[in-house]
């Protein structure tokens, strides 16, 4: 979510929420009965058993001040957006970037001290959008990965070799979809919503280029995304499933053969599955192409308005960079995640074998994630376009000069600012 002062004051709802945050932090701003420092830790809501627990048995475990942490259910971004404008919320919070809007409205410190010596252990394809003027904002817990699934099985039955190219994964689904079975399942949109800019890495370009404009503006942008809409042409897509590609139930009961889904999902597959199935990334496209992998990682960052700045910095450090022992169990124990320090991914039991090791060293060569730049504007107007170029076959070329127009006006007004 990216919001502003401005348009957080503009509205009685918004005062209405800012003041609930403000009032309603459970803690003291000053210290604890033992004379230590009080912090207050927020984290959003995860789905998986075990973790709340675990976060609270890593910050009781801290012995230089006294750590509350706060469990924080429902509109998780928008509480926090409002709490950052009060001196009543949190010192560290979980956040999905910190947001552009964040970091030029001075709401999160400068933690780049906090990984001085350490900087090139972490994954640098998460640490990319954490970092703003050469300056890092947050610090990476976990990594969230998404790749292609494949039943090695089905593709044997007809004869299909994993597919290394976007041509090679066309007619892979084409020729996997028999019967009830379909080649491929990328959610029941059909993928836009899902694969966003991961088709663009595929063919050697990005989002945002180095410049600072439109890293899609190439007569190849058109030509890669111009393919996805033979997989909805040649009815070799999954529509309309049971759930959406974030479940790998689909492609766990045989309903498609191949599934773009995360590594979360891994387990259950195996599970089901055993070893009869593989892993992979997006298959590049073109001469320039290369595989891409989108990741994404939760972070924390320290509030500006946290009256104890010093002292917050000092527990994000010694929980996110120095425990290793917390930062893998965190990351493998609740859920299936890959530790943000690399050297611990490499290290993890879990992700040493089989499907996970093959996605730990996908996520590491290939990965890439959404710009800081990439604002929601952005998002809306790219993923529309997507989704007309997939489903209604529409021309790519015009779709695509009309996004990078909007683009280049968006980069340029958030430069601005």
């Amino acid at each position: 979510m990216t919001i502003s002062r401005r348009t957080l004051l503009g509205t009685g709802a918004a005062l209405g929420l800012l003041t609930a945050c403000g009032s309603n932090s459970g803690r003291d701003k000053g210290g604890s009965a033992d004379g230590k420092v009080a912090l207050d830790h927020w984290y959003h809501q995860y789905g998986e058993a075990g973790t709340e627990a675990a976060v609270r048995r890593y910050a009781a475990a801290y012995g230089r001040a006294k750590v509350a942490v706060q469990w924080r259910p429902g509109a998780y971004d928008q509480q926090t957006a409002a709490a950052l404008l009060t001196s009543s919320g949190p010192d560290v919070f979980e956040v999905n970037g910190p947001t552009l809007d964040q970091i030029q409205g001075g709401q999160v410190a400068d933690l780049t001290a906090l990984l001085d010596g350490v900087k090139d252990d972490f994954n640098p394809a998460v640490l990319a959008p954490k970092t703003y003027d050469g300056r890092i904002w947050g610090i990476p817990q976990v990594v969230d990965t998404q790749f292609l699934f494949y039943r090695k099985s089905l593709l044997a039955q007809a004869g299909v070799q994993p597919p290394t190219t976007l041509d090679q994964l066309l007619d892979a689904a084409r020729a996997l979809t028999r019967n009830t079975v379909k080649g491929l399942f990328l959610g029941n949109d059909g993928g836009a919503g899902v694969l966003g800019g991961t088709p663009l890495y595929a063919a050697g370009l990005s989002l945002v280029g180095a410049d600072g404009r439109a890293g899609f503006d190439d007569p190849a942008a058109a030509r890669t995304l111009g393919k996805l809409h033979r997989l909805y042409a040649d009815k070799s897509l999954l529509l309309g499933a049971p759930s959406d590609w974030s479940d790998p139930s689909a492609f766990i009961q045989g309903l498609t053969a191949m599934q773009w889904s995360g590594l979360w999902a891994l387990p259950a597959v195996h599970k089901a599955l055993g070893d009869d199935f593989g892993v992979l990334p997006f298959p590049k496209d073109g001469p320039a192409g290369k595989p891409s992998v989108p990741v994404g990682a939760y972070a924390a960052a320290v509030s500006t308005r946290s009256k104890h700045q010093a002292e917050a910095k000092e527990y994000v450090k010694w929980l996110w960079v120095e425990q290793a022992d917390f930062q893998t169990d965190f990351a493998l124990s609740y859920g299936f995640h890959i530790p943000a320090r690399l050297s611990l991914a490499k290290k993890a039991a879990k992700l040493r074998e089989g499907a996970a090791a093959d996605a730990v060293a996908y996520a590491t060569d290939h990965g890439y994630a959404q710009p800081l730049l990439w604002t929601p504007v952005l998002q809306t107007a790219y993923q529309d376009a997507l989704n007309r170029i997939i489903k209604d076959g529409a021309n790519p070329d015009g779709e695509l000069k009309a996004v990078v127009r909007k683009t280049n006006e968006e980069l340029q007004r958030v430069k601005r600012r």
